[in-house]
């Protein structure tokens, strides 16, 4: 396992060749632009739009409830409030919608464009391990809580991206490092596959404390998912600190397992300030390299 440890710290050492909007910030506006067209012309030719409807589908697939407050290092409070606000825009647009069997949920598709215009209000945005603010901020809450549940049913996700660093130290963390679903408007985004016989559908809402939510279906499902990490550790390497995880999920079928898939791999530097006497107070390893 060290060696492996090694030759991924090597790996993320390696001098990268940096794109052109990082060396030339006049045309991160531009390249941006460019890749939402490029995006939405696929959706629009790939993906089919997905409808509501106000029935309730009776059997639960999977459910799940995240808080909508959390300490998150020093970041303003206002933005959480203002999260809130934003998560409860798209969610009018994805509660009830249902999801076929063989077709493909697009996050970015369901929600569509986030702008003022639309109601939404300034958030918490997170890129390449910096706090900022823009419209919609907040969302990734939102993207991380559906990813979840997905990984409870019979879907493939076609589409997933992570958060590059460890941004804030654990604070009511409920889920596996690394379990969530980074996302930017609309070239980073969650796409979801429904594999099963049946269809699945979303029901979200908002409580004055917690984003909860249900997967539901027409039927009962035939098989059981579960999620778990494995190989959670801290690692240090001269001053820098790094964290790892592998987080599987395994099928039941009767209460029976019938496989088991590794689906991430989380390798990110920490970039806040370790305590290490409390990570082993709670009951992390730390390896050192």
């Amino acid at each position: 396992m060290n060696e492996s440890l090694r030759e991924r710290i090597a790996e993320y050492d390696r001098p990268k060749r940096k794109a052109l909007s990082s060396r030339f910030p006049f045309l991160v506006g531009p390249a941006t632009f460019v890749r939402k067209a490029q995006r939405h012309i696929k959706n629009l030719a790939t993906i089919k739009k997905l409808k509501r409807v106000e029935e309730i589908f009776p059997s639960v697939v999977a459910r799940h409830s995240s808080p909508l407050y959390r300490k998150l290092g020093s970041s303003d409070d206002r933005l959480q409030k203002n999260k809130v606000i934003n998560l409860a825009k798209a969610i009018e647009k994805l509660d009830g919608l249902v999801i076929p069997p063989g077709e493909t949920f697009s996050l970015w598709k369901a929600i569509g464009s986030v702008t003022k215009r639309k109601g939404y209000v300034s958030g918490m945005l997170l890129s390449n391990g910096k706090v900022s603010e823009g419209i919609g901020g907040g969302l990734c809450q939102l993207s991380n809580f559906l990813y979840w549940i997905f990984l409870h049913a019979d879907t493939q996700i076609n589409e997933r991206h992570h958060h590059s660093v460890d941004v804030f130290p654990d604070s009511g963390r409920t889920l596996p490092f690394g379990s969530g679903a980074t996302i930017f408007h609309n070239y980073l985004d969650l796409k979801v596959k429904n594999t099963s016989k049946r269809p699945l559908q979303i029901q979200l809402w908002l409580t004055d404390n917690a984003l909860r939510g249900m997967l539901l279906s027409d039927a009962p499902a035939e098989n059981k998912f579960h999620v778990f990490e494995r190989n959670h550790h801290f690692i240090k390497s001269g001053e820098r600190y790094f964290r790892y995880n592998e987080i599987y999920r395994e099928k039941l079928l009767r209460g029976q397992k019938v496989s088991e898939e590794k689906i991430i791999t989380n390798f990110a530097p920490v970039v806040y300030e370790i305590d290490e006497t409390a990570l082993r107070e709670r009951g992390h390893e730390i390896v050192y390299i």
